[in-house]
């Protein structure tokens, strides 16, 4: 449960100004017999004054050790739960994707008649198979991170040069798919990210309700702003959709509003678009990407193959 931020809360200085204005005020009402004792009084109030002064020194460093621990540890706290949310989104995606993969390469195998149809089925078999003891060992990794004690673990996130596995991740599941990044300049590591969780979302929706079709995926730039725009061509004829709960494009909502960004689907003649713009920040830390090139897209088309 997230806490509260911690609040720096100090009376110390009150109490000894508030000490010391009594004490003046004593001094200043009180009558003295004869200047000794005056002065005498006067010295017993000045190393009383230190005293006061030196009390409330201590006292505040020590509240201020205190407060900067108790906020060192909000901050490791918020840092966690930030971090298990991320990996909590990529079991989402993990578990989405993996079904849909398995529940398109099913229908698609169901529905192919004759001798054909049954060497289809044998392949869809060892993908089905294969995609889900992938999916079993990312879950079981998920799981443990999330159970476990300690701060869940970093790991390097999505970049464009993992878009062509996407894509290829998406054709294998019937959904032929062209890719096209043209050359933008470069682009913070968290917009990178961004867009493949745009990509990736975007093909498992395509997946679960169009089934086999054809897609394209574009990325570009308009000034300080990346545009992901996936576009299908609706389901075949005869294809039953398998909606999800939903939560996929919700959840990109919230990143990209996270951002300062936006995101528009909607239906389009018989197919899908969706739309997402990411703002590109001045100050974020930049890399160059692979895809961001003439080369880099025949690249990645190639891998569609």
């Amino acid at each position: 449960m997230e806490t509260e931020r911690p609040a720096w809360r100090s009376r110390a200085w009150i109490t000894a100004v508030t000490v010391l204005v009594f004490l003046a005020l004593v001094l200043t009402t009180t009558g003295f017999a004869n200047p000794v004792s005056a002065w005498a009084t006067f010295a017993a109030a000045a190393g009383f004054t230190v005293a006061v002064i030196s009390w409330t020194l201590i006292r505040t460093s020590e509240q201020r050790r205190h407060y900067e621990d108790e906020l060192a540890a909000w901050a490791a706290e918020r840092a966690t739960q930030g971090e298990r949310l991320r990996i909590a989104r990529e079991l989402h995606d993990l578990a989405s994707h993996g079904l849909g993969l398995i529940t398109v390469r099913a229908g698609a195998a169901r529905t192919v008649p004759g001798p054909e149809g049954e060497a289809e089925r044998v392949t869809a078999l060892a993908d089905i198979e294969h995609i889900s003891r992938q999916a079993t060992t990312e879950l079981r990794r998920m799981l443990a991170v999330l159970r476990s004690p300690g701060p869940a673990p970093l790991r390097p996130g999505d970049t464009l040069a993992d878009l062509p596995a996407i894509v290829t991740a998406a054709n294998a599941a019937g959904v032929t798919t062209a890719l096209a990044v043209d050359e933008s300049g470069d682009m913070s590591p968290g917009v990178q990210l961004t867009v493949c969780a745009v990509v990736r979302e975007a093909l498992n929706n395509t997946l679960r309700h169009a089934g086999p079709t054809h897609a394209r995926v574009e990325v570009h730039r308009d000034r300080e702003t990346v545009v992901v725009t996936v576009r299908d061509e609706g389901p075949r004829p005869g294809w039953q959709p398998r909606p999800g709960a939903g939560h996929g494009l919700h959840g990109l909502r919230e990143r990209l509003n996270a951002l300062a960004g936006a995101l528009d689907a909607e239906a389009t003649g018989s197919g899908w678009l969706l739309v997402a713009r990411i703002p590109e920040s001045a100050t974020s830390p930049r890399q160059p990407h692979p895809l961001a090139s003439p080369a880099g897209e025949a690249k990645a088309n190639g891998a569609e193959a």
